[in-house]
């Protein structure tokens, strides 16, 4: 079993629930998919490399129902993680996180942490590119909000429940799926780091 945040979950229980196939856009585990797909598709043509980041786990049990089969029963995230991706592009450093929701009108402040924040504010910091990459999942609509942008509504309205689709709308930059990459989430950086210093400046 492993102990997550909110509770143990069973080893057990987790393998007899086996998913649906869902498309894009229904589950928050294909949002996930598109955004590894299109990871690779740059890394394959030489355009970034972008990878998920492993999310640390401390193993207390391992079961060894074979002698040369080791099965874990029992772990624990040891830390709480920063944002979903990091990599390269282009000499830039790279740091985003990836989330959706179901809401039609805004998007949940609760998705958001307070080191989640501090961490996009340091990589800001040292002139790295930083932002959230927000789908909703009903509208089919994705965009690219930068941390420069979030960092000060975060703060500005924590005790708010959510960010406005309009604010977004009017801060972000809406990104159109397509085939190949599947969320080419490199086109909106690749405009702003020809005219838009956003990205490399600090929030205060």
């Amino acid at each position: 079993m492993v102990n997550y945040p909110g509770g143990i979950v069973s080893a057990r229980k987790q393998k007899n629930q086996q998913p649906k196939p869902v498309k894009f856009g229904k589950r928050g585990m294909s949002f996930e998919a598109e955004i590894n797909a299109t990871n690779a598709y740059y890394l394959a043509h030489g355009l970034a490399v972008i990878h998920k980041k492993p999310t640390p786990i401390q193993i207390v049990k391992v079961d060894y129902p074979k002698r040369s089969r080791a099965k874990i029963t029992e772990a624990y995230f040891r830390q709480a993680s920063t944002t979903d991706y990091s990599g390269v592009y282009q000499g830039y450093y790279i740091d985003f996180e990836a989330k959706e929701t179901q809401n039609k009108t805004s998007f949940p402040l609760k998705n958001f942490h307070d080191h989640q924040i501090e961490h996009m504010e340091n990589v800001l910091s040292q002139k790295g590119i930083a932002f959230v990459l927000l789908h909703f999942t009903v509208l089919s609509r994705t965009f690219l909000l930068k941390a420069s942008d979030l960092i000060p509504f975060y703060k500005e309205h924590k005790g708010q429940k959510s960010i406005p689709l309009t604010f977004i709308e009017d801060k972000g930059d809406e990104i159109s799926n397509q085939l190949l990459p599947s969320i080419p989430y490199l086109d909106p950086i690749h405009k702003l780091l020809g005219g838009d210093s956003h990205f490399k400046s600090t929030t205060k």
